[in-house]
């Protein structure tokens, strides 16, 4: 299996999802800072010109976050991620859309890439403060829901903290914005497990 990420991307969610379940991979870094995802040889592999993606063993490739996050969870550790019903599958993959979708595509994205939102310089600071107002209500709502549970979803690690988990490194570790006290320390437990440890290092990002 071949997982191409870009260090400090949202790809770090995925890379601490594999490295929590101990799947063998080959880490194929795609600098975005740089253009790689745009440079010929990545775009053979994967036209979308992003991460995650990931060359399976079949040699089929797969891309999305979340679809990768469930592949991987169910092909892999089915036992340990399987979800007790199939209420409880639609709230995993309901938070996990709503941290991408929501809190990263739209909130993090404008204050980390405000210029692909306007053309005006002068604009570039209200773009941000979009983006902050949206990071910060999101952050509310999964505040409330997280509680005082180790894991977004209660007890039990799920695919969802795949995604909160790289959204906290941008929001506490990145960017340290004010965020609610729980979600700040669901970051430090999170980020000091092995495999967070293991995925940061080899993304250079400790």
């Amino acid at each position: 299996m071949k997982f191409y990420y870009s260090p400090g991307a949202c790809s770090l969610g995925i890379h601490f999802l594999i490295e929590e379940i101990g799947v063998e991979y080959e880490g194929i870094p795609i600098h975005i800072k740089n253009g790689d995802q745009l440079k010929d040889a990545y775009v053979k592999v994967n036209p979308k010109s992003k991460v995650p993606a990931i060359l399976r063993p079949d040699g089929s490739l797969l891309t999305e976050f979340g679809v990768i996050a469930h592949w991987l969870s169910q092909t892999y550790a089915k036992d340990r991620f399987a979800p007790d019903s199939f209420e409880q599958e639609l709230r995993i993959m309901e938070t996990l859309d709503y941290i991408v979708a929501t809190m990263h595509m739209q909130g993090f994205s404008r204050i980390l890439r405000p210029q692909k939102f306007t053309p005006n310089e002068a604009d570039l600071e209200w773009v941000q403060n979009n983006g902050k107002d949206i990071v910060t209500k999101a952050a509310g709502f999964l505040s409330t829901q997280l509680g005082d549970n180790p894991f977004i979803m209660g007890d039990r690690l799920a695919i969802a903290d795949a995604a909160l988990f790289y959204t906290m490194f941008w929001g506490v570790a990145r960017l340290k914005l004010d965020l609610p006290e729980n979600l700040i320390a669901y970051f430090d437990r999170m980020s000091a497990r092995p495999a967070a440890q293991r995925a940061m290092r080899l993304e250079e990002l400790i």
